[in-house]
């Protein structure tokens, strides 16, 4: 599909829309990557997706996409050996938590959607392994090993052993004097006391630390230094052995990456067409039929970006004429008509509902081209008329068999005879090349050669 004619036909805003609906990153990307398709059951298989994510919606709620993240940094750690810190092995848990749920969600019924969640690995014993040995914090548990549970059970003692000894003595008369305070602090990872500097030298111990101002020195007693010491070769072991634990969890995130980033590209996926199926229940969506008879039949359509009491249309083409010219006042409907068609058509074919009523029909063409709005450019000195007289030669140089072409006041921005001359001879292109058209015009003309044309019909809003 022609980029230019896309963004006319205003597809970016739509899909900004669906995106804000997603639940996660890569769910929001793929609906930004979202393009309509030529191939009708690829489109056909879009829609009936959009509408089983809609019944499933309504029927159970919302899908559990709770914890759904995007894994692949840490995945591609793990896969070159690195460690993975404790905090990153949590969104692995919550991608797998939220891959069983969505299985466990989508298996409820038989449908198009069954199949997503049939290939999703539950990889049960990752996630509880991970759930076994970190905590919702992202801090390792006592209980991941044996050996850490001893390590801190003996951290635990040697603290309340140190802190006990200083605790004495910080509230012993004897030290009123020479403490700034009565408190026990940390330094350099080791338990010290608030000494004044006056009595720095009269107190036995060790200097860590001092105050920007220099009053106070925070010192290590003597009887403390061994305690110290034992605690953090308690802590190095403990370290140690937390090393060893995160080893073991990523060497297992390692081993399942292929299964971990496949479930991550389904839940994405999934995320997308819930979104679909979410933006289908705001603007009160169906699914069209898709016909290959090259049939265009809009019931009571009405422009997905209006608000407020929108006034639908009701158009058809295909089947006895393929050439539609729409006439009517200024402020009349023509110029939404033309986008409430052509945006319709696009969103079908990206997999999209639209706001219509049941019944109405599409075919999926080709590629689809529009010509609408003011595109003069004062860069290129181009004037009105020349700038989509430009955009038309592009499009009828593009244009292929099956192809829907959108013209807004054909013609228009120079002298009426020769425009409307001009007019016609473009529609008469278009139709010769049994091309599916809708233009927009004023002119008399054009009124005239829809009525003794045959395969082209006027339309009025």
């Amino acid at each position: 599909m022609e980029e230019k004619s896309l963004k006319v036909l205003e597809w970016p805003k739509v899909k900004k829309l669906v995106a804000a609906k997603t639940s996660f990153s890569l769910g929001r990307q793929k609906v930004e990557q979202l393009v309509p398709s030529a191939d009708k059951e690829e489109v056909t298989a879009r829609l009936a997706l959009t509408s089983e994510a809609l019944r499933l919606l309504n029927r159970y709620g919302d899908a559990p996409f709770g914890g759904a993240g995007d894994i692949r940094p840490m995945v591609k750690k793990a896969r070159l050996g690195g460690i993975l810190e404790a905090e990153q092995l949590l969104p692995v848990q919550d991608l797998l938590y939220s891959s069983k749920n969505l299985k466990g969600y989508l298996s409820k019924e038989e449908g198009p959607l069954k199949g997503l969640g049939d290939s999703l690995s539950s990889l049960s014993d990752l996630e509880k392994e991970i759930e076994r040995c970190i905590d919702e914090d992202g801090y390792v548990k006592d209980g991941a090993s044996r050996e850490l549970r001893r390590i801190r059970s003996r951290m635990r003692a040697l603290a309340a052993r140190i802190r006990e000894r200083l605790d004495s003595l910080v509230h012993s008369s004897s030290m009123q004097k020479i403490l700034q305070n009565p408190i026990i602090t940390i330094r350099n990872g080791r338990y010290v006391v608030p000494v004044r500097s006056e009595y720095r030298n009269r107190f036995k111990g060790i200097v860590h630390d001092q105050s920007g101002s220099g009053a106070t020195f925070f010192m290590e007693p003597d009887f403390a230094v061994e305690l110290n010491n034992d605690l953090n070769v308690a802590e190095q072991e403990e370290h140690n052995e937390v090393q060893r634990i995160l080893k073991r969890l990523s060497a297992a995130v390692a081993e399942q990456s292929a299964l971990l980033l496949k479930n991550l590209e389904v839940v994405a996926e999934l995320d997308c067409i819930f979104a679909r199926a979410r933006y289908s229940r705001e603007i009160r969506g169906i699914e069209p039929i898709i016909n290959d008879q090259g049939r265009l039949d809009i019931k009571q359509g009405r422009h997905p970006l209006l608000r407020g009491d929108v006034v639908p249309i009701d158009v058809w083409l295909g089947g006895d004429f393929h050439v539609l010219v729409i006439t009517g006042p200024n402020t009349g409907g023509k110029t939404v008509s033309l986008k409430t068609v052509g945006l319709l058509a696009v969103m079908a074919q990206a997999g999209l509902h639209i706001p219509a009523e049941q019944g109405s029909q599409l075919t999926v063409f080709s590629g689809i081209y529009a010509d609408i709005g003011n595109e003069q450019s004062i860069e290129q000195s181009l004037s009105t008329f020349s700038s989509h007289m430009n955009a038309i030669v592009g499009i009828l140089k593009e244009v292929k068999d099956n192809s829907l072409v959108l013209l807004d006041e054909l013609g228009a921005g120079t002298d009426p005879t020769e425009g409307a001359a001009l007019a016609i001879a473009v529609l008469e292109h278009l139709r010769l090349s049994n091309t599916y058209t809708i233009a927009t015009t004023h002119y008399s003309d054009l009124k005239s050669y829809a009525y003794t044309s045959p395969g082209v019909e006027n339309a009025s809003v």
